[in-house]
């Protein structure tokens, strides 16, 4: 049987969204995210990192200054009791002056890339899944690939709920920050289907 999973941005979402870090020095985590994640995995839902990181693109870090991070951002979570199962990035900026990454491509959210890619890898059912964000693509995303959007109001939250009533786009659920998002999936995830 395929798993389900909790697809979760990170700025904003799991720390607050403060330029383009590229040491896990520079990152702030909110300090509800690791006992959010800890949820998640006593739920028995996955819990994947997908992130726009145009940085890469921008000259600002190169992939392994990322990768690096993500690492150690995975670590700070283990030492919380807390899993992260997958990190999934989409480094392309189309206006690069670095070729490789001067690209329109399909995994930058709300493009489906990401989620997808990670589905083939660790057998995840999208339809059954959430999505959890703080910006407009991030909802798009949870949209596009069928799972259910929630808006966390962290981050650039406050904006990005003008911007999609404004489209008429309304997520599944609007939380005030990871807690209370991580509670109301694991709410839905007990009622009977």
């Amino acid at each position: 049987m395929k798993k389900r999973a909790v697809f979760l941005d990170r700025d904003g979402t799991l720390n607050v969204d403060d330029g383009y870090p590229a040491t896990f020095n520079q990152l702030v985590i909110y300090p509800a995210s690791c006992e959010a994640v800890r949820k998640f995995n006593d739920a028995g839902l996955l819990t994947v990192v997908v992130t726009n990181q145009s940085g890469i693109g921008r000259g600002l870090l190169t992939e392994k200054n990322l990768t690096v991070l993500h690492e150690q951002m995975s670590n700070f979570f283990a030492d919380q009791g807390a899993r992260i199962d997958a990190f999934y990035y989409c480094p392309h900026y189309e206006r690069s002056e670095i070729p490789q990454y001067q690209l329109n491509c399909t995994c930058r959210k709300p493009n489906p890339g990401m989620a997808l890619r990670a589905a083939a890898d660790l057998d995840i059912d999208l339809e059954r899944s959430y999505m959890v964000g703080d910006k407009v693509e991030d909802i798009l995303f949870g949209v596009s690939i069928k799972a259910t959007p929630v808006l966390v109001l962290t981050g650039f939250g406050e904006e990005a709920l003008r911007r999609l009533r404004v489209h008429g786009v309304e997520p599944a659920f609007v939380a005030d920050g990871i807690l209370a998002a991580a509670d109301w999936i694991l709410g839905r995830e007990r009622k009977p289907k």
